[in-house]
């Protein structure tokens, strides 16, 4: 019988808390897009601009998170780590298609004249994004933090 090393998802602890402290461009953003978009009159084209501005600092938050802050490895190193890590990676897929989607229909309702009409929704809609977005980063903090822990060891 042929067995087989089952690779699965754990984190690199160290650059993931460096991936968070960078990326504090996406939460000025993010506060810059609540801002524009909470206005009593925004300009339309404003929305839209920061709008996309937000959805490409969310795809360059995550791809780095994936590509730096996530990686490869023996099941053995730390299994319940690993499944946590794989279900908050998979969550990035639906976060950036929500922050995709308010760009696509500000963009829309741009063309047809028709933001200023439809404000409202895009604010409560990117208020909604931003709550779920908060929560993502809060439990790859802690998921840090846990890793951390494990990798230092924590205890009396």
């Amino acid at each position: 019988m042929l067995l087989t090393a089952k690779a699965t998802v754990t984190v690199n602890a160290a650059f993931m808390q460096e991936i968070k402290e960078v990326h504090q461009d996406l939460w000025q953003c993010m506060d810059r897009a609540l801002t524009i978009c909470g206005m009593h009159e925004p300009n339309p084209s404003h929305i839209v601009t920061i709008l996309a501005d937000l959805r490409d600092q969310v795809a360059l938050h995550f791809a780095l998170e994936e590509a730096y802050g996530y990686f490869e490895g023996p099941a053995h190193v730390a299994p319940r780590l690993c499944e946590k890590a794989d279900r908050l990676r998979s969550e990035h897929a639906a976060l950036y298609g929500a922050a995709s989607d308010l760009v696509e229909d500000a963009d829309e309702w741009h063309h047809q004249r028709a933001l200023l009409h439809h404000c409202r929704h895009i604010y409560d809609r990117l208020q909604t994004f931003h709550v779920d977005l908060r929560r993502h980063e809060t439990r790859e903090s802690e998921l840090v933090l846990a890793a951390y822990g494990d990798d230092i060891g924590v205890g009396d």
